[in-house]
């Protein structure tokens, strides 16, 4: 049988799925002087009002408030804000240890953020050296460096697209000519039953819904922690458990990415179904050539 490793790709959201809350409230937010409700309530109120998406209201905004406070916002600024950043229990130790179990199995991982939060500070984050792709929005900067303009969006709807690039290997955000060209299944880098998406929420589901249909799994995470919800809102585990009920997501867990709970344990048993599929596979093959 073949000794080359299969590529099994795992794609997360990352605002809820690795790391609690919104990354701009850890420390970008606090600098600008305004709570945290406040700002989103202000982005939500600006999309309104100009029928604006609402990622595109919330980086138009932190421009604005950083300007009106005087603070720098060059990439490297913005850099530094995901170094505060804290994750769920077992994340930063987790893609070393999943990575090492998946070449048990002769699989090769691939780790990748599809985000509508900022890549500049994801970039930043102590866990950023372990994705292949950071795919996140983001802003373009002038001649002084400061940032200025969009220069890439990623809302709950687009979010797919990002997954057919991680399918046919393309490694950035700019280059289309591959996106809608017809390429036979076995020449693809990652065949979508090889994708795991992970995410936290209904923003999740067009890509979840995306994953399932084309054969990938589909995992819902919550944030263990919060067991009540404010003003009667869902849970988290309810958002997520619905998830599941609607058949948007396969699986449900807690987002705790430490070694033998629940998340790791699926993982590693998606990742022998995977193993046992490509051998059983083979074996056929090896068989009709007798």
């Amino acid at each position: 049988m073949s000794n080359l490793k299969t590529i099994v790709a795992i794609a997360y959201d990352f605002d809820g799925t690795l790391a609690p809350g919104y990354m701009q409230e850890y420390d970008f937010i606090p600098n600008i002087k305004i709570a945290n409700e406040d700002f989103w309530e202000k982005s939500d109120r600006q999309a309104a009002e100009h029928d604006m998406d609402g990622v595109l209201s919330y980086m138009l905004l932190m421009l604005k408030k950083a300007k009106e406070n005087n603070i720098s916002i060059k990439e490297e600024n913005f850099i530094n804000y995901g170094k505060s950043i804290q994750f769920f229990e077992g994340v930063e130790g987790f893609f070393d240890r999943i990575n090492k179990y998946a070449a048990t199995k002769n699989i090769l991982l691939e780790h990748h953020i599809i985000s509508s939060g900022l890549r500049e500070f994801v970039k930043g984050t102590t866990i950023a050296k372990h994705f292949k792709n950071i795919f996140a929005s983001g802003f373009t900067y002038d001649e002084q460096g400061a940032a200025c303009w969009p220069a890439l969006v990623v809302n709950y709807t687009n979010k797919t697209q990002f997954l057919f690039r991680i399918n046919k290997g393309i490694n950035n955000a700019y280059d289309n000519s591959l996106i809608n060209k017809r390429i036979p299944e076995e020449q693809k880098v990652v065949p979508f039953e090889n994708i795991i998406y992970i995410g936290d929420g209904e923003t999740d589901v067009p890509a979840m819904k995306m994953v399932k249909l084309q054969g990938g799994t589909a995992i819902a995470v919550y944030n263990p922690h919060v067991k009540k919800s404010k003003n009667g809102e869902l849970t988290p585990r309810e958002v997520c458990k619905g998830l599941i009920e609607n058949d948007r997501a396969d699986y449900l867990a807690p987002a705790n990415y430490s070694e033998n709970q629940e998340l790791d344990i699926i993982l590693k048993k998606i990742i022998d179904k995977i193993s046992s599929e490509i051998e059983l596979q083979e074996l056929k093959e090896a068989i009709m050539k007798r």
